[in-house]
C-alpha cells in the first residue's frame, strides 16, 4: 500500500502546481518554461510508475489489500457508460468540437468519469484509494480552474463544429472498444466482459 500512496501523494503535489499560480509563476522564472515543462513530465511519470507498481502490487498480494466492499455485478453496466462517456471527452480534449465547447475542461470530465466508474466497480482498498483519490483530484482541479479563469475554458474562442463531434465520438466509440475487447485483459490483466 505504501509505494501506491507514495506515488499519489507525489503525482498530486505535481499536479497542484498548476493550481498555485504564484508558485508556478515562480518556478518558471527560475528554470524556465521549458524547465519547468520537463520537470512536470518526468516527475508525473516517474509518480505514474510508482502508482502503477504499487496497484499492481497490491493486486497480486490479496492478502495485502482487504475487500471493502463487493460491488453488485450490475454496477458494472454503468461502469461502461461512464466509462464510453470518459474515452469521447478524452478525446474530446485533442480535437475541436462543440462538445470540446461545451464541457470546457473534457479531460478532467473524462478523468472524473473513469475514477467514478472503477469505484463502481472496485471494493478493495487499493482501488478505493486509487481511484477516490484521482475523482477527488479532478472535482478540486475542475473548481480551481473555474476560479482561475473566471468562467472561461482554456481553448479561448470557441471553435468546434459538428463534424469534430462526430469525430470525437467515432474515435472516442473505437478506443472504448479496443479497450473493452483488447487493451483492459491485454494491459490490466482483467477481462471487462465475461
Amino acid at each position: 500500500m505504501i509505494p501506491l500512496i507514495i506515488g499519489l501523494v507525489l503525482f498530486f503535489t505535481v499536479h497542484l502546481v498548476p493550481t498555485k499560480p504564484e508558485l508556478r509563476n515562480g518556478l518558471i522564472a527560475r528554470y524556465g518554461e521549458n524547465g519547468y515543462k520537463i520537470g512536470f513530465s518526468i516527475l508525473s511519470v516517474i509518480a505514474l510508475v510508482i502508482i502503477v507498481m504499487g496497484y499492481h502490487k497490491l493486486q497480486v498480494m490479496p492478502g495485502k489489500n482487504p475487500v471493502i466492499w463487493y460491488p453488485p455485478v450490475a454496477l458494472r453496466h454503468a461502469t461502461l457508460l461512464l466509462m464510453f462517456a470518459s474515452f469521447v471527452l478524452l478525446v474530446a480534449a485533442y480535437i475541436p468540437s462543440k462538445l470540446r465547447d461545451m464541457v470546457k475542461h473534457p479531460m478532467l470530465g473524462a478523468v472524473k468519469f473513469w475514477a467514478f466508474g472503477h469505484l463502481l466497480a472496485n471494493g478493495d482498498m487499493g482501488s478505493i484509494i486509487l481511484f477516490g483519490s484521482f475523482l477527488a483530484w479532478a472535482i478540486y482541479d475542475r473548481v480551481s480552474l473555474k476560479s482561475r479563469e473566471g468562467g472561461r475554458g482554456p481553448l479561448g474562442d470557441k471553435q468546434g463544429t459538428l463534424l469534430g463531434d462526430a469525430a470525437v465520438i467515432v474515435i472516442g466509440a473505437a478506443l472504448f472498444m479496443g479497450m473493452v475487447y483488447w487493451g483492459h485483459p491485454a494491459l490490466i490483466g482483467v477481462p471487462v466482459l465475461p
